[in-house]
């Protein structure tokens, strides 16, 4: 669920309208909604209540600061992939003793630089990097907590490209090879074993492939505990949202809703996996980045021109793939509404594309939306993340606004980029 809602057919996020932050700071815009944030974070905090369990924030998803330190007050953790990450929470307000520090190819700076900042937990991906961690935390004169990242060897069923699981791809450490690897690491004097970690994918919409990770972890972490006395086991993340008719129920104009009650939940995902988790006595950490953020934002744009070939028509609009590059870079779905809702307009089947020189550029091919005007805004849906944060100047293009509505107020939490800020850093040779 979300704050996106039509009333009086204009469309508002919380209680702002969406044409009037149009008006105010242009178009590409992304708005984000702190409601909706706030919801997602505890309604998945609830579900695990009756367990010791920490949400630690994946920041990739959206690692703008005022979003890092709204989730910073609600209690969450903070899952990093870089030292930029690290520092980004650092900066916000977050507690970096509530981090944990993911990724395959962490450097000697990133180790140090995370070691002195006092991070909660590497996740290890390798066996060269916890020979490396337990070497750097040697020469600086500390132990290093650390959690391998299993890799359960279990197929997500979701997009190749956001797959983990397997051993066809490049993360974790075969779960044949775990208790080797931990009697191995528990002979070295610079690191603590603090717990385990695995993380199938992202974008899942069933509970099935995590039940089959969890339950196939269970005896490997009990064996863990017992041997080695770790105190966390972290799920990863990975739990999908609805891109596909993803306006509320009831909101929609003349589609309808498809993604009823089958769809992934939190309520249902605690329940498949409390019945493993209560019986191992540790604290468990969820990483959740999409499912926190995805449908609390969207991007708004403006129709420039409409084209029509005489085989295909386009809409061609002011926003980018370099703003939104999950069409072009996944082949995902994004819902494209209008900005202003008119029951009686007809539909029409279009591409919905951007300006840039590329033929990937796109965010729609061959759907049928409500016939737009030029001049008129469209709203593309749960572009919360991993939209703003993939978000590049392809083709010397700034970088759009960020707003996040909070009820009735609403502040500006990026400003849009200038041309001059973009080649700020480079050098004519003048």
């Amino acid at each position: 669920m979300h704050n996106f809602y039509y009333l009086k057919n204009k469309l508002h996020c919380e209680k702002v309208q969406i044409r009037s932050l149009a008006e105010e700071f242009g178009t590409p815009l992304y708005v984000y909604s702190a409601q909706t944030i706030t919801d997602n974070f505890n309604r998945l905090k609830n579900s695990f209540s009756d367990i010791d369990c920490t949400i630690c924030y994946s920041v990739k998803a959206n690692s703008n600061l005022s979003i890092i330190n709204l989730i910073a007050a609600l209690g969450g953790g903070f899952d990093v992939v870089s030292l930029g990450e690290l520092k980004r929470v650092a900066a916000a307000g977050g507690d970096t003793e509530k981090c944990v520090f993911a990724g395959v190819g962490k450097t000697t700076e990133e180790i140090t630089q995370a070691l002195k900042m006092g991070i909660y937990s590497f996740n290890i991906e390798s066996v060269s990097e916890l020979a490396r961690i337990n070497q750097i935390a040697k020469t600086l004169g500390k132990v290093a907590p650390i959690s391998v990242r299993v890799n359960p060897n279990i197929d997500a069923g979701t997009h190749t490209k956001i797959t983990t699981g397997t051993y066809q791809n490049k993360f974790g450490i075969a779960y044949e090879e775990i208790e080797r690897l931990y009697a191995s690491a528990s002979r070295l004097k610079n690191v603590e074993l603090r717990g385990v970690q695995m993380h199938i994918g992202s974008q899942l919409t069933s509970t099935k492939p995590f039940e089959l990770a969890v339950k196939k972890m269970i005896p490997l972490v009990i064996q863990l505990k017992n041997k080695f006395g770790i105190t966390f086991f972290s799920l990863g993340g990975g739990i999908g949202i609805v891109y596909q008719d993803a306006l509320a129920s009831g909101q929609s104009l003349w589609w309808k809703s498809s993604a009823g009650s089958k769809f992934i939940t939190p309520e249902k995902y605690a329940e498949k996996l409390l019945p493993y988790l209560r019986q191992l006595g540790l604290k468990i950490i969820l990483e959740p980045g999409r499912f926190i953020v995805g449908n609390a934002g969207i991007l708004v744009t403006k129709v420039e021109y409409i084209k029509n070939t005489g085989t295909k028509t386009f809409v061609i609009v002011d926003a980018a793939m370099n703003d939104l590059i999950r069409p072009s870079f996944y082949d995902a779905y994004h819902e494209i509404i209008p900005e202003q809702s008119i029951p009686a307009r007809k539909p029409i089947k279009c591409d919905v594309v951007g300006p840039i020189c590329e033929s990937g550029d796109f965010f729609c091919k061959d759907r049928q939306i409500p016939e737009p005007k030029q001049g008129e805004l469209l709203v593309i849906m749960s572009a919360g993340a991993y939209c703003a944060s993939m978000g590049s100047n392809y083709n010397s293009r700034p970088l759009p606004p960020e707003v996040l509505v909070n009820g009735q107020t609403f502040k500006l939490i990026r400003r849009r980029q200038s041309h001059e800020d973009i080649w700020s850093h480079e050098n004519s040779g003048k």
